[in-house]
């Protein structure tokens, strides 16, 4: 079905591989289209409770865009070509189940927003993060000045960003820009392990923390009354009474999504 990606689904787990080793993973059109119809999967097949998106090979994550693209782009075409990537990455970062960022090497450019646009991110010691456009005279296109400022503070952003510098695993963990740095043997192992507890607790509420947290850099909504809402939904949901009772009767919750 795909050509640039590959996808996989283990216990409720969809694992998508950018799959063009050959080049580093670089992000093209034919990538990007192909990766919206893979997040489209995770929104409509109910055997996917949760996804990891991470890199083919041991190098690289995404390495960028594909510049050879950028040669005959016009002004009205790049500002379509940055409105799809929006698009596209929104839908990631909206997703009412968790989408986990496994970082395998370099996250350059539109990698790096790639990752910010999931809701968080575990890297391998060898990865590498960086917004380096500036070099080509171009800004970051697809989020990443609003991700990278919200993730790290204004001023490490806009250093990054102007200098077009590359930080290493351990600074990215330092700077919150990661939540786990591992071996890169380890990547895939940690990415089920924190998923596997996240699909032990309730679905809908999993996809209200994510709406409401998502909520708290949208100017347009209001994330406490939003929060009050989304907070006295839960009341009226099959899975929060069971948690109550497994709670009160000292057993695992068995959670139905209702």
């Amino acid at each position: 079905m795909y050509q640039t990606i590959r996808t996989e689904l283990t216990d409720n787990i969809f694992f998508i591989y950018i799959n063009r080793p050959d080049k580093m993973n670089a992000l093209n059109q034919q990538v990007m289209t192909e990766l919206a119809l893979a997040v489209d999967e995770i929104y409509t097949n109910n055997e996917i409770k949760s996804a990891v998106i991470t890199g083919t090979g041991e190098k690289a994550f995404v390495a960028g865009a594909d510049i050879g693209e950028f040669l005959t782009v016009s002004a009205v075409q790049g500002a379509e070509l940055a409105k799809k990537g929006h698009v596209v990455f929104k839908r990631i970062e909206d997703s009412p189940k968790p989408i986990i960022a496994a970082v395998n090497g370099f996250a350059l450019g539109g990698g790096c927003e790639l990752a910010m646009a999931c809701h968080f991110r575990i890297a391998s010691a060898n990865a590498k993060f960086g917004q380096p456009e500036v070099n080509l005279g171009l800004i970051p296109g697809y989020g990443g000045t609003q991700r990278l400022t919200a993730l790290i503070g204004k001023g490490k952003a806009m250093e990054l960003m102007m200098t077009g510098d590359q930080i290493n695993a351990m600074d990215a963990l330092g700077w919150g820009l990661v939540n786990h740095v591992v071996a890169l043997d380890e990547l895939i192992f940690k990415a089920k392990e924190i998923l596997a507890k996240i699909h032990a607790k309730g679905p809908l509420a999993i996809a209200r923390v994510i709406k409401c947290a998502n909520a708290a850099l949208d100017k347009d909504i209001d994330g406490y009354e939003l929060e009050i809402e989304e907070f006295g939904a839960c009341f009226a949901t099959k899975d929060m009474q069971e948690g109550a009772e497994a709670f009160v009767q000292k057993r695992h919750a068995k959670f139905i999504g209702e």
